[in-house]
């Protein structure tokens, strides 16, 4: 099994699932969001962060390929490129960390070590650009797939709550502790990946 990790460009946002390349929940606020969908040009404005955050930042994602099939994908940027962020009761995210916004592995390919294989390759081109850490808000009440991860996934791989909050708690990994992870771990970062195996359920922070 021929399998590589890529950054994600405007080259291949194409193999992103459907609903993940044209879905801004975390690229625009609220109602800019409502009104690139009523305008019907989601695809154009998440193409247009990608472009944006590439050119100021650098990298924002991974895309993974098994055998030339795009089988997942992570995505990540400083707060500053993710205005849904600012939208929640446990915001902001910490000064020396980056947001873990959404990721995913297909069906059929989870178990396999390859959401390890993810996180640890954004860990340490994260530690490269002097970050910490990575902080995600979590689904407290998570029930079916959707743009937020839950929190039980966040913290079975390790993320420890710095904001509580009995809906969407902000969780936060140390990046140095992905290089060291264990087995248990990474079947855990697996499952925390494939948990948003099905198509996004938004639902209204």
């Amino acid at each position: 099994m021929g399998r590589r990790l890529v950054p994600l460009t405007l080259d291949n946002l194409s193999d992103l699932p459907q609903r993940c390349r044209s879905c801004v929940f975390w690229e625009l606020d609220p109602v800019s969001r409502d009104a690139a969908i009523k305008a019907g040009t989601p695809e154009l404005e998440k193409e247009a962060w990608i472009s944006a955050v590439l050119l100021e930042w650098g990298s924002c994602g991974r895309v993974c390929y098994v055998d030339d099939v795009p089988v997942g994908f992570v995505l990540y940027a400083p707060p500053a490129y993710v205005p849904r962020s600012t939208a929640f009761p446990t915001s902001p995210v910490s000064p020396d960390a980056v947001q873990l916004m959404t990721g995913r592995i297909t069906p059929g390919y989870q178990g396999q070590g390859l959401g390890r294989v993810m996180v640890q390759t954004v860990a340490k081109d994260l530690l490269r650009r002097g970050f910490k850490a990575i902080e995600a808000f979590g689904d407290a009440r998570w029930e079916a797939p959707a743009c937020l991860l839950p929190a039980d996934h966040l913290l079975a791989v390790g993320f420890k709550t710095v904001r509580p909050h009995p809906v969407h708690p902000r969780l936060r990994l140390e990046l140095r502790s992905t290089l060291s992870w264990k087995e248990d771990v990474e079947m855990a970062i697996d499952r925390l990946l494939g948990a948003v195996q099905k198509e996004p359920v938004l639902r209204p922070t």
